[in-house]
Protein backbone atom coordinates (compact mmCIF):
# COMPACT_ATOMS: atom_id res chain seq x y z
CA UNK A 1 0.00 0.00 0.00
CA UNK A 2 0.97 3.82 -0.60
CA UNK A 3 1.85 5.76 2.93
CA UNK A 4 3.20 8.90 3.57
CA UNK A 5 5.81 8.02 6.79
CA UNK A 6 7.39 10.30 9.50
CA UNK A 7 10.95 9.43 10.34
CA UNK A 8 12.34 12.50 11.06
CA UNK A 9 10.60 15.63 12.19
CA UNK A 10 11.62 18.74 10.38
CA UNK A 11 10.07 22.43 9.08
CA UNK A 12 6.93 21.29 7.03
CA UNK A 13 8.53 22.93 4.45
CA UNK A 14 11.36 20.49 4.00
CA UNK A 15 8.86 18.14 3.41
CA UNK A 16 9.92 15.42 5.84
CA UNK A 17 6.52 13.28 4.75
CA UNK A 18 7.62 10.33 2.86
CA UNK A 19 5.41 8.74 0.30
CA UNK A 20 6.68 4.66 0.06
CA UNK A 21 5.09 1.64 -0.61
CA UNK A 22 4.72 -1.08 1.99
CA UNK A 23 2.85 -3.76 3.38
CA UNK A 24 -0.97 -3.77 4.61
CA UNK A 25 -1.22 -4.43 7.96
CA UNK A 26 -3.44 -7.33 9.45
CA UNK A 27 -6.05 -6.18 12.16
CA UNK A 28 -5.19 -8.07 15.66
CA UNK A 29 -8.07 -9.60 17.24
CA UNK A 30 -9.81 -7.31 18.70
CA UNK A 31 -9.22 -4.71 15.34
CA UNK A 32 -10.73 -3.92 12.27
CA UNK A 33 -8.66 -3.37 8.60
CA UNK A 34 -10.07 -0.54 6.80
CA UNK A 35 -9.63 0.42 3.07
CA UNK A 36 -9.34 4.20 3.70
CA UNK A 37 -11.33 6.67 1.64
CA UNK A 38 -10.29 9.85 2.88
CA UNK A 39 -8.11 11.39 6.33
CA UNK A 40 -8.43 15.12 7.41
CA UNK A 41 -5.42 16.80 7.81
CA UNK A 42 -5.06 18.59 11.52
CA UNK A 43 -2.87 20.68 13.24
CA UNK A 44 -1.88 17.85 15.34
CA UNK A 45 -0.31 16.57 12.84
CA UNK A 46 1.68 19.43 12.21
CA UNK A 47 2.96 19.45 15.11
CA UNK A 48 3.99 15.47 14.96
CA UNK A 49 5.82 16.64 11.69
CA UNK A 50 7.71 19.75 12.89
CA UNK A 51 8.43 18.07 16.49
CA UNK A 52 6.62 20.37 18.45
CA UNK A 53 5.02 16.71 19.83
CA UNK A 54 7.57 13.96 20.70
CA UNK A 55 8.20 10.78 18.19
CA UNK A 56 6.54 7.62 19.98
CA UNK A 57 7.49 5.91 17.51
CA UNK A 58 10.72 5.52 15.13
CA UNK A 59 8.47 5.42 12.16
CA UNK A 60 5.03 6.68 11.84
CA UNK A 61 1.92 7.42 9.50
CA UNK A 62 0.09 10.84 10.85
CA UNK A 63 -3.55 10.80 10.36
CA UNK A 64 -6.38 10.55 13.11
CA UNK A 65 -9.29 11.47 11.20
CA UNK A 66 -9.88 8.34 8.87
CA UNK A 67 -13.06 7.68 6.52
CA UNK A 68 -13.05 3.87 4.95
CA UNK A 69 -14.82 0.55 4.81
CA UNK A 70 -14.18 -2.34 6.87
CA UNK A 71 -12.50 -5.07 4.80
CA UNK A 72 -11.32 -7.78 7.61
CA UNK A 73 -11.84 -7.93 11.25
CA UNK A 74 -10.29 -9.97 14.11
CA UNK A 75 -11.39 -12.91 15.41
CA UNK A 76 -13.18 -11.19 18.41
CA UNK A 77 -14.93 -8.59 16.81
CA UNK A 78 -18.74 -9.12 17.15
CA UNK A 79 -19.56 -4.78 16.93
CA UNK A 80 -18.77 -4.12 13.30
CA UNK A 81 -19.47 -6.10 9.96
CA UNK A 82 -17.73 -6.10 6.86
CA UNK A 83 -18.80 -3.55 4.33
CA UNK A 84 -19.46 -0.77 7.25
CA UNK A 85 -18.07 2.71 6.82
CA UNK A 86 -16.36 3.66 9.78
CA UNK A 87 -14.30 6.51 11.33
CA UNK A 88 -11.55 6.22 13.36
CA UNK A 89 -10.41 9.37 15.38
CA UNK A 90 -7.11 10.57 18.04
CA UNK A 91 -7.81 8.07 20.87
CA UNK A 92 -7.27 4.87 19.45
CA UNK A 93 -7.20 2.83 22.69
CA UNK A 94 -7.10 2.84 26.54
CA UNK A 95 -6.07 0.47 28.98
CA UNK A 96 -9.91 0.52 30.55
CA UNK A 97 -8.17 -0.19 34.07
CA UNK A 98 -6.83 3.28 35.55
CA UNK A 99 -8.39 5.35 37.53
CA UNK A 100 -9.10 7.66 34.66
CA UNK A 101 -11.19 4.55 32.71
CA UNK A 102 -12.93 3.50 35.86
CA UNK A 103 -14.13 7.22 36.32
CA UNK A 104 -15.24 7.40 33.04
CA UNK A 105 -12.40 9.98 31.70
CA UNK A 106 -10.66 7.61 29.67
CA UNK A 107 -9.40 10.68 27.94
CA UNK A 108 -6.99 10.76 30.55
CA UNK A 109 -5.64 7.17 30.18
CA UNK A 110 -2.06 7.29 30.55
CA UNK A 111 -1.64 4.02 28.97
CA UNK A 112 -3.51 5.70 26.10
CA UNK A 113 -2.67 5.09 22.80
CA UNK A 114 -3.22 7.45 19.78
CA UNK A 115 -4.12 7.43 15.93
CA UNK A 116 -1.46 8.99 13.85
CA UNK A 117 0.95 9.58 16.97
CA UNK A 118 1.66 6.31 18.95
CA UNK A 119 0.27 3.83 16.52
CA UNK A 120 0.06 3.99 12.76
CA UNK A 121 -2.52 6.53 11.18
CA UNK A 122 -4.55 7.47 8.11
CA UNK A 123 -1.97 9.40 5.33
CA UNK A 124 -2.23 5.50 3.75
CA UNK A 125 -4.65 3.41 1.64
CA UNK A 126 -5.12 1.35 4.97
CA UNK A 127 -5.20 1.10 8.67
CA UNK A 128 -6.29 -1.38 11.48
CA UNK A 129 -8.11 0.11 14.51
CA UNK A 130 -9.77 -1.37 17.42
CA UNK A 131 -13.21 -1.80 16.63
CA UNK A 132 -14.31 -0.65 20.27
CA UNK A 133 -12.64 2.40 19.03
CA UNK A 134 -13.86 2.80 15.98
CA UNK A 135 -17.44 5.01 15.23
CA UNK A 136 -20.43 4.42 13.10
CA UNK A 137 -21.00 7.44 10.44
CA UNK A 138 -24.35 8.81 10.06
CA UNK A 139 -25.55 8.65 6.51
CA UNK A 140 -25.88 12.23 6.29
CA UNK A 141 -22.17 12.83 5.77
CA UNK A 142 -20.15 11.61 2.59
CA UNK A 143 -16.69 10.45 3.05
CA UNK A 144 -14.78 13.56 2.35
CA UNK A 145 -16.85 15.79 4.20
CA UNK A 146 -17.13 13.13 7.10
CA UNK A 147 -13.20 13.64 7.58
CA UNK A 148 -12.95 16.67 9.76
CA UNK A 149 -15.95 15.48 12.15
CA UNK A 150 -13.47 13.15 13.76
CA UNK A 151 -11.16 15.67 14.95
CA UNK A 152 -12.06 19.04 14.44
CA UNK A 153 -15.97 18.04 14.75
CA UNK A 154 -15.29 15.88 18.49
CA UNK A 155 -12.47 18.04 20.02
CA UNK A 156 -14.74 21.78 19.38
CA UNK A 157 -17.62 19.57 20.54
CA UNK A 158 -15.61 18.30 24.15
CA UNK A 159 -14.18 22.33 24.23
CA UNK A 160 -18.23 23.45 23.81
CA UNK A 161 -19.23 21.06 27.33
CA UNK A 162 -16.08 22.18 29.09
CA UNK A 163 -17.62 25.64 29.34
CA UNK A 164 -20.16 24.11 31.69
CA UNK A 165 -22.61 26.06 30.10
CA UNK A 166 -26.03 24.25 29.93
CA UNK A 167 -28.49 26.86 28.33
CA UNK A 168 -27.28 27.87 25.38
CA UNK A 169 -29.75 29.99 24.32
CA UNK A 170 -28.31 33.89 23.84
CA UNK A 171 -25.07 32.85 25.26
CA UNK A 172 -22.17 34.96 23.75
CA UNK A 173 -19.09 32.59 22.54
CA UNK A 174 -15.93 33.98 21.53
CA UNK A 175 -13.69 31.48 19.26
CA UNK A 176 -10.39 32.58 18.89
CA UNK A 177 -8.77 30.96 15.52
CA UNK A 178 -11.01 29.78 12.61
CA UNK A 179 -9.79 26.56 11.15
CA UNK A 180 -11.06 22.93 10.92
CA UNK A 181 -12.60 23.17 14.62
CA UNK A 182 -13.89 26.53 14.62
CA UNK A 183 -15.71 26.39 11.54
CA UNK A 184 -17.55 23.30 12.93
CA UNK A 185 -18.00 24.58 16.68
CA UNK A 186 -19.67 27.60 15.52
CA UNK A 187 -22.12 25.39 14.08
CA UNK A 188 -22.82 23.35 16.63
CA UNK A 189 -23.16 26.70 19.23
CA UNK A 190 -25.27 28.28 16.52
CA UNK A 191 -28.01 25.26 16.49
CA UNK A 192 -28.38 25.44 20.71
CA UNK A 193 -28.94 29.11 20.22
CA UNK A 194 -25.19 31.16 20.64
CA UNK A 195 -24.47 34.47 19.55
CA UNK A 196 -20.93 33.32 18.35
CA UNK A 197 -18.40 36.16 18.37
CA UNK A 198 -14.89 35.24 16.01
CA UNK A 199 -11.61 36.69 16.32
CA UNK A 200 -9.31 35.69 13.92
CA UNK A 201 -6.54 36.59 11.15
CA UNK A 202 -6.75 36.29 7.35
CA UNK A 203 -9.97 38.45 6.00
CA UNK A 204 -9.82 36.35 2.76
CA UNK A 205 -10.59 32.87 4.41
CA UNK A 206 -11.10 32.70 8.02
CA UNK A 207 -13.37 35.82 8.51
CA UNK A 208 -14.65 35.68 5.28
CA UNK A 209 -16.34 32.06 6.53
CA UNK A 210 -16.97 33.36 9.83
CA UNK A 211 -19.03 35.66 8.83
CA UNK A 212 -20.75 33.15 6.04
CA UNK A 213 -21.20 30.93 8.96
CA UNK A 214 -23.60 33.31 10.79
CA UNK A 215 -21.04 35.37 13.01
CA UNK A 216 -22.45 38.38 14.77
CA UNK A 217 -19.25 39.78 15.14
CA UNK A 218 -16.18 38.94 13.19
CA UNK A 219 -12.50 41.12 14.17
CA UNK A 220 -9.07 40.37 13.88
CA UNK A 221 -7.35 37.86 16.80
CA UNK A 222 -6.23 40.71 18.99
CA UNK A 223 -9.57 43.29 18.43
CA UNK A 224 -12.06 43.12 21.74
CA UNK A 225 -15.36 41.80 20.50
CA UNK A 226 -18.26 44.51 20.94
CA UNK A 227 -19.69 42.80 24.34
CA UNK A 228 -18.41 40.31 26.97
CA UNK A 229 -18.44 36.88 26.89
CA UNK A 230 -20.14 34.10 28.53
CA UNK A 231 -17.24 31.83 27.49
CA UNK A 232 -14.39 31.73 24.84
CA UNK A 233 -12.35 29.05 22.90
CA UNK A 234 -9.16 29.54 21.67
CA UNK A 235 -8.16 26.70 18.88
CA UNK A 236 -5.15 28.95 17.45
CA UNK A 237 -2.14 27.09 19.22
CA UNK A 238 -0.93 31.10 20.19
CA UNK A 239 -0.42 31.70 23.90
CA UNK A 240 -0.54 34.93 23.54
CA UNK A 241 -4.41 35.06 22.88
CA UNK A 242 -4.53 33.48 26.72
CA UNK A 243 -4.57 37.46 28.53
CA UNK A 244 -6.36 38.86 24.95
CA UNK A 245 -9.49 36.51 25.40
CA UNK A 246 -9.59 36.61 29.61
CA UNK A 247 -9.80 40.45 29.18
CA UNK A 248 -13.06 39.64 26.99
CA UNK A 249 -14.43 37.12 29.49
CA UNK A 250 -17.26 38.25 32.10
CA UNK A 251 -17.33 37.45 35.33
CA UNK A 252 -18.12 33.75 36.03
CA UNK A 253 -17.05 33.01 32.69
CA UNK A 254 -14.94 29.87 30.51
CA UNK A 255 -11.88 30.12 28.71
CA UNK A 256 -11.03 26.77 27.42
CA UNK A 257 -7.66 25.81 25.40
CA UNK A 258 -8.37 23.43 22.68
CA UNK A 259 -5.31 22.62 21.62
CA UNK A 260 -3.07 19.51 22.54
CA UNK A 261 -0.22 22.06 21.86
CA UNK A 262 0.34 25.91 22.53
CA UNK A 263 3.04 27.98 22.39
CA UNK A 264 4.13 29.76 26.21
CA UNK A 265 1.35 31.81 27.71
CA UNK A 266 2.52 35.03 28.91
CA UNK A 267 2.45 36.80 32.15
CA UNK A 268 -0.38 38.41 32.65
CA UNK A 269 -2.16 40.29 35.86
CA UNK A 270 -4.02 38.64 38.37
CA UNK A 271 -7.31 40.96 37.79
CA UNK A 272 -8.05 39.26 34.41
CA UNK A 273 -8.52 35.97 36.77
CA UNK A 274 -10.79 37.80 39.31
CA UNK A 275 -14.19 37.36 38.93
CA UNK A 276 -14.43 33.75 39.15
CA UNK A 277 -13.26 33.50 35.28
CA UNK A 278 -11.91 29.92 34.99
CA UNK A 279 -8.86 29.16 32.38
CA UNK A 280 -8.97 25.00 31.43
CA UNK A 281 -7.75 22.94 28.74
CA UNK A 282 -9.42 20.09 26.42
CA UNK A 283 -7.13 16.77 26.41
CA UNK A 284 -8.32 14.18 23.81
CA UNK A 285 -11.99 13.16 24.29
CA UNK A 286 -14.02 9.90 24.82
CA UNK A 287 -15.95 7.73 22.74
CA UNK A 288 -19.11 9.39 24.29
CA UNK A 289 -17.83 12.54 22.99
CA UNK A 290 -18.03 11.25 19.25
CA UNK A 291 -20.47 9.47 19.52
CA UNK A 292 -22.64 12.62 20.98
CA UNK A 293 -20.90 14.65 18.78
CA UNK A 294 -21.78 12.67 15.62
CA UNK A 295 -25.66 12.28 16.14
CA UNK A 296 -26.02 16.09 17.02
CA UNK A 297 -23.92 17.27 14.19
CA UNK A 298 -26.46 15.13 11.49
CA UNK A 299 -29.15 16.49 13.63
CA UNK A 300 -28.39 19.93 12.75
CA UNK A 301 -27.07 19.59 9.31
CA UNK A 302 -23.44 20.54 9.96
CA UNK A 303 -21.72 21.34 6.93
CA UNK A 304 -17.83 20.84 6.41
CA UNK A 305 -16.01 23.40 4.15
CA UNK A 306 -12.94 21.30 2.78
CA UNK A 307 -9.84 21.87 0.56
CA UNK A 308 -9.01 18.56 -0.97
CA UNK A 309 -5.02 17.00 -1.70
CA UNK A 310 -3.94 13.65 -3.52
CA UNK A 311 -2.16 10.90 -0.97
CA UNK A 312 0.68 11.68 -2.57
CA UNK A 313 0.27 15.67 -1.41
CA UNK A 314 -0.09 14.99 2.30
CA UNK A 315 3.69 17.97 2.57
CA UNK A 316 1.74 20.50 0.37
CA UNK A 317 -1.60 20.24 2.63
CA UNK A 318 0.42 20.49 5.89
CA UNK A 319 2.10 23.75 4.78
CA UNK A 320 -1.12 25.17 3.34
CA UNK A 321 -2.67 24.24 7.11
CA UNK A 322 0.67 26.02 8.72
CA UNK A 323 0.30 29.37 6.29
CA UNK A 324 -4.02 29.34 6.91
CA UNK A 325 -4.11 29.10 3.29
CA UNK A 326 -7.24 26.78 4.46
CA UNK A 327 -10.44 27.88 4.02
CA UNK A 328 -12.19 25.70 6.59
CA UNK A 329 -10.53 22.07 6.76
CA UNK A 330 -7.96 20.15 4.49
CA UNK A 331 -8.62 16.39 3.47
CA UNK A 332 -6.49 13.67 1.83
CA UNK A 333 -8.51 12.22 -1.05
CA UNK A 334 -6.98 8.83 -0.55
CA UNK A 335 -9.58 6.62 -3.04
Amino acid sequence: MRALILTNPQPIESKPLQLVETEIPQPAEDEVLIEISACGVCRTDLHICEGELPMKRNKVIPGHQIVGEVIKKGEKVDNIEIGSRVGVAWLNRTCGRCIYCLKEKENLCEKADFTGWSVNGGFAEYAVAPSAFTYSLPEDFADLQAAPLLCAGIIGYRALRLTGITDWSGAKLGIYGFGAAGHICIQIAKGRGADVYVATRDRERHQALAEELGAVWVGNTFDKPPVMLDAAIIFAPAGEIVPVALQALDKGGSLVLGGIYMSPIPEFEYKLLYGERIVRSVANNTRKDGEDFLQEAAKIGVKTHIELFPLEKGNEALIALKTDAIRGAAVLKVK
